[in-house]
């Protein structure tokens, strides 16, 4: 009984570097994006998020069988701080056995009850990642009804910055029409460097089977104007994702690190197989490794 490996899609263009992962819920995310690219896996796909409850007692024994030579990203698919967290605590109770047990901890998360938890964060080799997609409260309602507000997400970040716990942001993921204009991406940029983010890594919408099913379901209007980007010539299925053309990726991609790097932030890639555009490890590990105290870079590796 040990702690799962990160399994990157295949073929995707994935530079994340080998590392354990723990989802602690499973079910259909509360955040309810319209963007989401768990539905492809059956467990993350439908109903109510759920506490995966053995985990209270089962994280002691798979700490303690697994050895703690890589971060622990929590999580890949259901955000690991769904509102329901805020009772069950099962998320808080995980971190704390991980981290008593020496594991550097990687957080992703949309949720600014992640600073519920800082004091527990601050006793380990941690690097939070906040998810925030556009500053239009409006938008971001209709794009992750369920999810915290903008606002709420950089005032996670700049507590959790100001406590002294390393944070990166995600501007992850961009949709054609909707949040992929100079203006808005400069303000966000601005934004997230002024909360005290290290890093910002960024990536394309890329829909999976059923994702375009959903967004016309939810909303016709935002689904209307991103489809046709994904018609054009050049846009191809790359291992279960479908990619915009390669130059409007790079294109946009470009755009947000020139901004990142103006802001003086280090910038990575998502899965966009344009790597000469990193300045840093895209999952943010590097801020991990640097506060690793007697360890070189590659002290995870």
């Amino acid at each position: 009984m040990k702690l799962s490996l990160f399994k990157a899609a295949r073929g995707a263009f994935c530079t994340c570097p080998p590392k354990y992962n723990l989802n602690v819920y499973k079910g259909r995310c509360a955040h309810g994006c319209l963007y989401c690219y768990s539905i492809k896996f059956p467990p993350f796909r439908e109903g109510p998020p759920e506490p995966r409850k053995a985990l209270r007692e089962r994280i002691h024994l798979m700490a303690r069988a697994t050895r703690p030579i890589m971060p622990v990203m929590v999580s890949d698919c259901t955000d690991p701080y769904q509102p329901i967290e805020a009772g069950f605590g099962l998320t808080r109770h995980c971190l704390q056995v991980l981290i008593k047990h020496s594991f550097p901890i990687l957080v992703v998360t949309k949720s600014n009850l992640v600073v519920r938890d800082a004091d527990v964060l601050a006793r380990g080799q941690v690097v939070v990642s906040i998810t925030i997609t556009t500053l239009d409260r409006e938008l971001a309602r209709r794009l992750e009804p369920g999810a915290p507000s903008p606002s709420e997400r950089l005032k996670a970040l700049e507590r959790l910055s100001e406590l002294g716990i390393p944070t990166t942001a995600r501007v992850d993921p961009i949709l054609p029409g909707l949040n992929d204009d100079l203006a808005s991406l400069e303000e966000l940029i601005g934004a997230i460097a002024e909360a005290g983010a290290k890093q910002v890594t960024s990536s394309t919408f890329k829909p999976v089977r059923g994702t375009f099913r959903l967004m016309r379901e939810l909303d016709e209007g935002l689904y209307e104007v991103v489809r046709p980007a994904y018609l054009a010539e050049g846009a191809k299925w790359i291992s279960g994702y479908l990619y915009l053309p390669a130059k409007r990726r790079y294109e946009l991609m470009q755009t947000v690190r020139g901004l990142a790097i103006s802001e003086g932030l280090e910038f990575a890639v998502c899965r966009e197989g344009f790597t000469e555009l990193n300045t840093t490890i895209c999952d943010g590990t590097a801020f991990i490794r640097q506060g690793a105290k007697g360890m070189g870079l590659g002290a995870y590796i």
